[in-house]
């Protein structure tokens, strides 16, 4: 089993970034229930299963279940894929197509908001109200915590909180509320979100997002 793993949107110094699980030779793990057990065992907010890497079939895991889209593990694999010399155009979560693309170091995916549920996004008055959080915050549900920084330079400060009782307390860097946060506010943003990532995106208009980030192994 070839199991590599990466960091998803790290920051400018290369330090941050979220952890990523990645099974590169997917078939290899062919059991729904053994997938489910690694991906606990593993322990990342995250693992991908890549199927087939010629045409970008993935199968993306949480430490409790399956994902059919997910930001930042598709944001990896990408990554990965063009390592190995895929050109990784378009990659295949359940959700749908979703086309990748590099550009100045930074690797990007495009998908839409509508692929991007279950998290509320709680805006708060300061950065420093967002730092002051605990870990978790009290109540249920996944909540992205944010406020802006810079708000005519679109800069954000974000902390993601899954609150779903699966040994994550705090996710270091959120894709898919990255793009959910792009759609509702209908413009592109710079997000520094957990210890030291960031997140890029643009929005595309029409509920479409691109969503990008530097990745490195290890």
């Amino acid at each position: 089993m070839d199991v590599r793993v990466l960091r998803v949107f790290t920051g400018p110094d290369g330090s941050g970034g979220n952890p990523l699980g990645v099974v590169y030779d997917g078939p290899s793990v062919p059991d729904s229930g053994a997938r489910q057990r690694l991906a606990a065992e593993l322990g990342f907010s995250e693992t991908v299963f890549v199927d087939d890497p010629l045409r970008g079939e993935v199968d993306i895991r949480t430490p409790g279940g399956r994902l059919a889209f997910a930001g930042h593990p598709l944001v990896g694999v990408a990554w990965l894929l063009r390592q190995y010399g895929h050109a990784a155009d378009v990659l295949r979560p359940p959700a749908g197509d979703v086309p990748s693309w590099t550009a100045d170091g930074v690797t990007w995916i495009r998908a839409r908001a509508s692929w991007a549920t279950g998290r509320r996004l709680q805006q708060y008055a300061t950065p420093a109200a967002v730092d002051a959080l605990p870990a978790p915050p009290p109540g249920e549900g996944w909540l992205y915590a944010w406020s802006w920084q810079d708000e005519p330079a679109g800069r954000v400060r974000a902390r993601g909180f899954p609150r779903r009782g699966d040994g994550i307390t705090e996710d270091e860097a959120t894709g898919a509320a990255a793009l959910s946060l792009t759609a509702e506010r209908k413009r592109d943003l710079d997000i520094a979100q957990g210890r030291a990532s960031r997140i890029r995106t643009r929005y595309e208009g029409e509920g479409v997002v691109a969503l990008g980030g530097r990745v490195t192994e290890g």
